[in-house]
């Protein structure tokens, strides 16, 4: 946008920090503490300055001085930053001090950014996903090792957020998917306008939910992206983790990334036919660990999957979809999560007794085919070479050979005696976990 100002970042640093008060012990509000020997804070400003951004405003609250004292004007890391400053004994929450920012805003639309989490993305993706939705709220969202405490989020196919669904909620009815708000979000001004003046006010609850139920276009950004709070000690230490071993920076997506794909009936759930009812999902063994592992190590967990039972009238795509809440139910519940789920509903033999023949169609989906693996390269910016597929069959293997991917075989499931086609296997493992344990050793034999 020629002649526009570049969009500003706004930090909300205003929060007292109980949560690490272990760390803190308050003398340095929660922003100023160190990772890797520098700010928290320091870490944000140089993740957004790599964006383009140099404008900055800063909301401070307790202890607002030690940062105002540390940064200054922003000269000293070449930025501009100014401040809002809410009173010591009258703290406004996560929104509101917005009524303060109209006025020191540079343009129409802003980035919000909570001080308590580390990141590292391509802000101008996100923002044109932002431009592309006409959106005039946009949360950065994904899944998380504990969305049994957390807030989700709930998406339509478009992405449009529907609603949320609150932590205090009694969810043992229902299974749900894995998305949550990350506390990144790129806002148009006008969301200033729900607060009409400084009070106490809580971004989600008070801001973003009314501009839902007015019928406003507000969207959830779902990226496989870093951006983790690092607001208790425990969670300060796994970043610290993350920061030391090259990860943070490794999912930036303006970087290739590398995945394990997984294949899901026999490999990660148990084998049973055809499946098509969420009952009938239950986990391989060792499953929770081994997904762990990819959530913590530099590659993607994305599932790849042939559903033909919709093609063949046993259940539709909403049933489909409902199983895979459930495997995302059990996941979340056992601390992990997949990046990404991918299926092809399609089947290219006819004459099935009820069968739907919508899909009944030869694709570019169905495995052996590629299509789906090459839709999640370009979704999720995937150098398919250096990723791998684990599944239970010939099939899932010849899928990878087809891709130019090195493959593993699982000893569970079918166990490779489909026999169907003649890829082999780089890595035969018993389990899934020692599949996984296999090509992450190999892989760091390889760096």
């Amino acid at each position: 946008m020629d002649g526009e100002p570049m969009i500003q970042a706004v930090i909300q640093a205003g929060g007292k920090g109980t949560r690490l008060s272990a760390v803190t012990h308050d003398v340095i509000p929660k922003p100023m503490v160190e990772i890797a020997g520098r700010p928290l804070l320091a870490w944000q400003i140089d993740e957004l300055k790599k964006c383009g951004i140099n404008d900055f405003i800063i909301i401070v609250g307790h202890l607002g001085q030690v940062i105002e004292q540390y940064f200054g004007d922003g000269g000293r890391v070449g930025v501009n930053i100014a401040y809002v400053r809410e009173k010591e004994e009258q703290p406004l929450g996560t929104a509101g001090a917005l009524p303060y920012l109209k006025p020191l805003l540079l343009s129409d639309e802003f980035v919000f950014a909570y001080a308590d989490a580390f990141f590292s993305l391509d802000v101008q993706r996100m923002l044109a996903f932002h431009h592309d939705h006409g959106s005039k709220a946009t949360l950065f969202v994904h899944p998380n090792s504990h969305p049994y405490d957390s807030d989700l989020v709930v998406l339509d196919d478009d992405g449009r957020v529907i609603r949320f669904d609150s932590k205090h909620n009694d969810r043992s009815s229902y299974d749900y998917d894995n998305i949550v708000n990350a506390g990144f979000f790129i806002f148009h001004k006008s969301v200033c306008d729900y607060v009409p003046e400084p009070q106490k006010v809580a971004l989600e609850k008070d801001v973003i939910q009314q501009m839902v139920d007015n019928g406003q276009p507000v969207y959830g950004y779902l990226s496989t992206e870093y951006v983790k709070d690092a607001g208790t000690v425990d969670r300060l230490q796994a970043v610290e983790h993350d920061l030391q071993a090259g990860i943070i920076w490794q999912r930036n997506l303006q970087k290739k990334q590398r995945a394990i794909f997984l294949d899901r009936d026999g490999t990660l759930n148990k084998y049973v036919g055809l499946l098509t009812q969420k009952q009938q999902l239950e986990l391989e063994q060792t499953v929770i660990d081994a997904v762990k592992r990819i959530n913590s190590s530099a590659f993607l967990a994305i599932c790849c999957t042939n559903q033909p039972v919709v093609a063949r009238g046993l259940c539709s795509i909403a049933d489909v979809e409902d199983i895979h809440r459930r495997l995302s139910t059990l996941l979340g519940q056992g601390g992990t999560y997949l990046d990404d789920i991918v299926y092809c509903p399609h089947h290219p033999d006819k004459g099935y007794p009820g069968e739907n023949k919508a899909y009944k169609i030869e694709c570019d989906c169905r495995k052996p085919k590629t299509g789906m693996l090459t839709q999640m390269a370009h979704k999720h910016n995937i150098d398919l070479q250096h990723s791998w597929f684990i599944g239970d069959t010939t099939r899932d293997l010849q899928t990878a050979a087809n891709a130019g991917m090195r493959k593993a075989l699982v000893l569970t499931g079918e166990a490779g005696h489909d026999n169907r086609f003649a890829a082999t296997p780089d890595i035969t493992a018993s389990t899934l976990l020692e599949a996984v344990e296999q090509i992450l050793e190999q892989t760091e034999d390889e760096t």
